[in-house]
């Protein structure tokens, strides 16, 4: 699903490279923790592999496309299409009911309607349903629910119309324990249903043994290297 190789990436204010990666691999289907400290890079790279950026060297492809090979409007298009992104502040829009919020990515991607198998309310309440989101929230403005509440309608955002890949930026941070392992695999589960991957970003690693797999950002880039050497 991602594959990277030889990947470099510099902030136009920078002379060092914020990301030097030599490789990394997130296969179809497989969930995989992504950890490291504030400052190591992990948005930087999320924004990279979501197309909103691009490395200035380096190979990225995600779900069989070279983002580089694509140019702004077209990496848009294609993270539209096969990308969920669960933002770590959400990102709902509050003028909104909670079953619209759900269903805003379906205007952008004709390939997840197409992907639906009932109506666009009807599929997003399906989803709201198994991520345990009770059917009188669905026509409530989101900012009248709680911040548990307002996290299960940003993964059903990410999840409709079975997006390849689901990109998940620290969602849990403002969550206690025993809600955060509960949303999580709530979402796996919804993730499997449709053979979607998923990386999860965390500075927490306590929640890697959820995962099929763990990574540190700090042992893959070799830009962090560099500035321990040279402090």
């Amino acid at each position: 699903m991602i594959t990277i190789e030889q990947l470099r990436f510099t902030w136009p204010d920078q002379s060092q490279p914020i990301l030097d990666i030599d490789s990394f691999a997130v296969g179809e289907g497989e969930h995989v923790f992504l950890k490291g400290p504030s400052g190591s890079g992990k948005s930087t790279l999320l924004s990279l592999i979501a197309g909103i950026h691009t490395p200035q060297s380096g190979v990225l492809t995600v779900n069989h496309q070279a983002l580089t090979a694509l140019n702004d409007r077209q990496r848009d298009q294609f993270r539209a299409n096969h990308i969920g992104y669960i933002f770590q502040q959400f990102n709902l829009l509050p003028y909104l009911s909670v079953l619209d919020n759900v269903t805003v990515p379906l205007r952008f991607s004709h390939a997840r309607r197409q992907a639906l198998h009932h109506s666009p309310h009807q599929e997003a309440g399906t989803l709201l349903d198994r991520l345990g989101l009770p059917a009188s929230c669905y026509h409530q403005p989101v900012t009248a629910l709680s911040i548990g509440q307002q996290q299960r309608v940003a993964a059903a955002r990410a999840l409709i119309g079975a997006p390849a890949l689901i990109i998940a930026d620290e969602p849990t941070s403002a969550l206690d324990t025993d809600t955060r392992n509960t949303f999580i695999r709530l979402l796996q589960d919804r993730c499997r249903e449709a053979n979607s991957s998923l990386l999860f970003v965390s500075h927490d690693s306590q929640l890697a043994p959820l995962f099929d797999r763990d990574v540190s950002l700090p042992a893959l880039n070799r830009a962090i290297h560099r500035e321990e050497a040279n402090p």
